[in-house]
């Protein structure tokens, strides 16, 4: 670098670091700055000089990367003592620039080289709380949250907005617990709430890293059900936030339980250079190994006692706190070892009412959660939660903050059960982080494309994602198609590692098969794996004919389009050198298979310890790799695993997470149609509706976290109804963990409704049948073209479709006298359209009806004596008799526009039609495959074998005027 662009760096640098995380005048801190520098200084102050300096720079320069680290961590500061705008927003970084004396061309300049981050923050479901974690309470403080935010951007590498997002998300945890130098002890008792294997911990871990350099000086992590996971997590702790003079405390590097950890040789864990106790900070005192749980320690359990500094004041006390060290265990949820630790509490001899502790639990919903009805007589709780709730009432100051990828059991727990981990306190929903592959990635939900249509580049599900036929059991093919792609894809991570990206990114490369939670079926699993993988033949003519045909029909023409830059090879040949070489690493010891459970028998092929050694393998799994556990380097998943709740399912997508360098090599061969009784399951469209599921549930919490009139919409307590249900066999949770809570109203303006539960008995179908055949023969004779096109894209919803109205009244009596299978699964809808029809004024004027007709004329029919031909529509009940979707896709973009809850879409009928105080409903004659033989010939039926579904979308302007969506109960033991 030149003298002058080093000196300029220095300047740029020193005045932002004099900003005290605030924007003040530019130029006056480089002038500031400037003058022990010599005249040479002096002209790099001005803003000429910036300017010409930013009109030559590229967005990877020193100086730019400076300023983009600085200008993003004020973008991402949510509520700032020098700007009342939103975080990561235009009107910010205005604020921003303005504040610092910048011309409008510099602004401009800036901007373009480091745009603003549009990144969504975390949203807040919240009780009030006392504001005490502020900048300034920490000024002098911070030690180890600081060193964790450098090893982040140094040695993983992570972009600095993915830094300050983190730091926002956690920020946004510490500040609502309870002050650890309050006088008053107070329990806070909170949800965070994050995506499977989306990096969660990394969350807690900075959580942790604030709370003790604020002053929690005990931090019992409960680190899942199996040793595997506690181990994971231990180490993750170690590496990146206890840091190798605390796991070392004076003994030799030989003697540090990772001494034969490659990372630790390597010197990726964190190094504070020094104990920090002897560089101005404080140290922590791991009470837990790598190797080792929580045990008891007997004479040793002096190791728990605090310090005091001055024994006449409390532990909490400031002067005492700010010099103590901190404790750290990482305990398995196992309940004798809990024991010990409530056991060892009790006896030391620091009062526990004086000890600040932080108690974070990875996977909350799984063993913590009690699941015994206590309104019944001698109930006892469930074991981890009777021992996590004893730590709570033997420790006053404790905080308790539950960590999970699915809170449906989390928040159905009973509110007022003070012993319980309701988070009575805050739920918080993390965002989806950048470089994710989650649901959304494997699914096209909602898309416009009809499936004749969709391709590679615009179907997810095409790139993907391949069926294996559940009732297919002797059929290997499947399996065999999965382990191709498997050494297929190594071959070309290995050609990645050639061509660009190093071989560190691909340190490991593993393929996941989980079919059962049983010990006996692995056994006959990894007997039939091995003898395919012996007769694949990789190395020879057959294995290399079939691996060609797999590469030129499905991995090349996804990687052609969904590569994002990675290389990838011409043909075949190009790659076929690499087919050997990953061949051999997968099974060139004679081991090609992991399998991870508890039988000793099958550990010929090690274990699945990914910080110890590069794994290549494939892996077979139950229970052990379902929860929490990260598989490195997944590529390839083979499932045929059922559950019959969504948590449980959605824990077993170990196919999410981060998948840097190769997102499109990535292949989830699953499960499709299998027979459950007269109705048949299809895992894809599980996770599907689980997709759904969890999105309805962040959206109501981002609904929610609106305040109105300054005051939180609903509490943690009355989360409850935001949980919903999309697939009728597919629970939220297991039932020993879903209490009671009945919705009374939910008010939906401008959203599209669907009922599903719709009656199955032919008089009560005859009855709903006479009620909407009026309608259906009123509407007009000729259909009209609806469409809506999404600005600035080329996707176009268009249907035909018969129209007419329906007063306010008649529709409120039309549904008034509706028959239902399950009634509650309409009355809080009910409740809500007689809500807006019944006020006064009323908040409908009129109902536009659409029957969406189809292009076929085999899908015509006349019901019952009526002249004329209507479309039909062929849909089939899942279990417990409810519907899955029942409307079309293309069908609902033009309906809520025409309610005034879309902009304008660009279709002259469809804005005929748009009124402020107009609803829509559409009309959907649904026939059932047992009531379909014969129709085809005769084009009439009867109207007892006709369900007459329908949607609606009420007026968007129809909404309540205190905000709240949702009106509800839940059973209150306290109640």
């Amino acid at each position: 670098m030149h003298p002058t662009e080093t000196l300029r760096l220095a300047l740029h640098t020193s005045a932002l670091a004099g900003m005290d995380n605030r924007p003040k005048n530019l130029h006056r801190a480089l002038t500031y700055q400037s003058e022990d520098e010599g005249p040479e200084a002096g002209p790099l102050c001005t803003e000429h000089d910036f300017r010409t300096t930013l009109n030559n720079s590229h967005p990877t320069d020193q100086l730019v990367e400076l300023w983009r680290k600085q200008l993003t961590q004020w973008d991402y500061s949510e509520t700032p003592a020098w700007s009342s705008t939103e975080p990561r927003t235009d009107e910010r970084r205005v604020a921003v620039l303005t504040l610092l004396g910048l011309s409008i061309d510099v602004q401009k300049l800036l901007n373009s080289l480091i745009p603003v981050p549009r990144a969504s923050g975390p949203v807040v479901i919240s009780e009030d709380f006392t504001p005490w974690y502020t900048p300034q309470s920490q000024q002098g403080r911070s030690w180890y949250w600081p060193a964790y935010k450098r090893l982040l951007a140094e040695k993983k590498g992570l972009p600095e907005a993915s830094i300050a997002a983190l730091d926002s998300s956690s920020d946004r945890v510490v500040e609502r617990l309870a002050d650890p130098t309050a006088e008053t002890a107070y329990q806070s008792k909170g949800l965070v709430v994050g995506h499977v294997q989306s990096g969660k911990t990394a969350n807690f871990t900075g959580v942790i890293a604030k709370a003790v350099d604020a002053g929690y000086r005990l931090v019992i992590v409960l680190g899942g059900t199996l040793n595997l996971l506690r181990a994971q997590t231990q180490r993750r702790l170690d590496m990146e936030l206890v840091g190798r003079e605390n796991v070392l405390r004076g003994a030799a590097e030989y003697e540090s339980d990772y001494a034969d950890d490659p990372a630790w040789l390597q010197g990726d864990f964190l190094s504070h250079k020094g104990m920090p106790s002897a560089l101005g900070g404080f140290d922590i005192v791991r009470m837990t190994t790598r190797d080792n749980d929580y045990k008891s320690l007997l004479q040793g359990i002096v190791a728990l006692e605090f310090e005091k500094q001055e024994p006449a004041l409390p532990l909490h006390h400031p002067r005492n706190l700010h010099r103590a060290s901190a404790r750290l265990m990482v305990v398995k949820k196992n309940k004798p070892v809990l024991a010990k630790l409530v056991k060892d509490l009790n006896k030391i001899k620091t009062p526990l009412t004086e000890i600040p502790v932080l108690i974070i639990d990875d996977e909350s919903d799984e063993a913590s959660v009690n699941t015994s009805d206590l309104s019944k007589p001698d109930t006892e709780r469930t074991a981890i939660n009777e021992k996590v709730s004893e730590l709570l009432r033997i420790l006053p100051r404790a905080q308790y903050v539950g960590y999970t990828a699915t809170p449906f059991a989390n928040v159905f727990i009973d509110p007022s059960d003070t012993e319980d981990i309701f988070p009575k306190d805050f739920i918080i929903s993390l965002p989806r982080p950048a470089g994710y592959m989650g649901v959304h990635d494997f699914h096209d939900l909602d898309s416009p494309i009809s499936h004749g249509d969709r391709t590679i580049a615009n179907s997810n599900e095409k790139a993907h994602v391949r069926d294996i036929r559940l009732s297919s059991h002797d059929d290997d093919s499947a399996l065999q198609d999965a382990m191709d792609m498997f050494v297929l894809t190594a071959a070309m991570k290995l050609y990645r590692a050639a061509n660009g990206l190093g071989d560190r990114i691909f340190r490991h490369h593993t393929m996941l098969i989980h079919e059962s939670v049983r010990t006996a079926d692995h056994r006959e699993l990894h007997d039939r794996v091995r003898k395919l993988w012996w007769n694949s033949g990789y190395t020879g003519p057959a294995g290399h004919g079939r691996l060609r045909t797999l590469f030129d029909t499905d991995l090349s023409p996804v990687s052609q389009i969904r590569a994002d830059g990675c290389a990838v090879p011409a043909s075949y040949d190009d790659l076929s050198p690499y087919v050997g070489a990953a061949a051999i690493r997968i099974g060139g010891d004679d081991q090609p298979i992991i399998v991870v459970n508890g039988d000793s028998d099958l550990k010929a092929g090690g274990d699945a310890d990914f910080d110890k050694r590069p794994i290549w393998k494939i892996l077979i799994g139950g229970q052990k790799l379902a929860r929490g556990f990260t598989v490195e380097g997944l590529t390839v998943t083979y499932y045929r695993r059922r559950a019959n709740n969504a948590s449980t399912l959605m824990q077993m997508g170990r196919w999410f997470g981060f998948r840097k360098g190769y997102q499109d090599l990535v292949r989830l061969y699953v499960g499709r149609e299998e027979s459950m009784g007269k109705k048949e399951i299809d895992l894809y469209e599980a996770f599907e509706a689980i997709c759904r599921d969890e999105e309805t549930f962040r959206d109501e919490l981002q609904r929610y976290a609106e305040l109105v009139d300054g005051r939180p919409q609903v509490t943690p307590a009355e989360v409850h109804p935001l949980v919903t249900q999309h697939l009728s066999w597919l629970k939220p949770a297991s039932a020993n963990k879903m209490h009671n809570t009945r919705v009374v109203k939910m008010r939906s303006a401008g959203r599209w409704e669907e009922p599903t539960a719709y009656p199955t008995d032919a008089p009560s179908l005859r009855h709903n049948t006479a009620l909407w055949m009026p309608v259906l023969d009123s509407l007009s004779a000729a259909p009209s073209t609806f469409a809506y096109s999404f600005g600035g894209t080329e996707i176009q919803h268009q249907f035909n479709a018969l129209t007419g109205t329906l007063s306010p009244n008649d529709f409120l009596s039309l549904l008034q006298g509706l028959k239902w299978e399950n009634s509650s699964h309409f009355d809080p809808h009910l409740a809500y359209l007689e809500e807006i029809s019944g006020s006064s004024p009323a908040k409908v004027d009129d109902w536009l009806v659409l029957a969406p007709q189809q292009a076929s004329s085999q899908k015509q029919i006349s019901i019952g004596s009526s002249p004329r031909a209507v479309s039909w529509f062929g849909r089939q009940r899942r279990r417990e008799n409810v519907f899955g979707a029942i409307s079309e896709p293309k069908h609902r973009a033009a309906a809520r526009r025409i309610a005034n809850a879309l902009p304008y879409g660009g279709n002259a009928t469809t804005e005929k039609f748009v009124a402020e105080r107009r609803g829509v409903i559409a009309l959907y004659p649904v026939v059932e495959p047992e009531a379909r033989a014969g129709l085809e010939t005769s084009r009439r039926i009867d109207p007892e074998k006709v369900v007459m579904a329908f949607t609606f979308v009420a007026p968007a302007s129809a909404r309540s005027s205190d905000g709240k969506v949702v009106v509800f109960s839940t059973i209150d033991s306290s109640r």
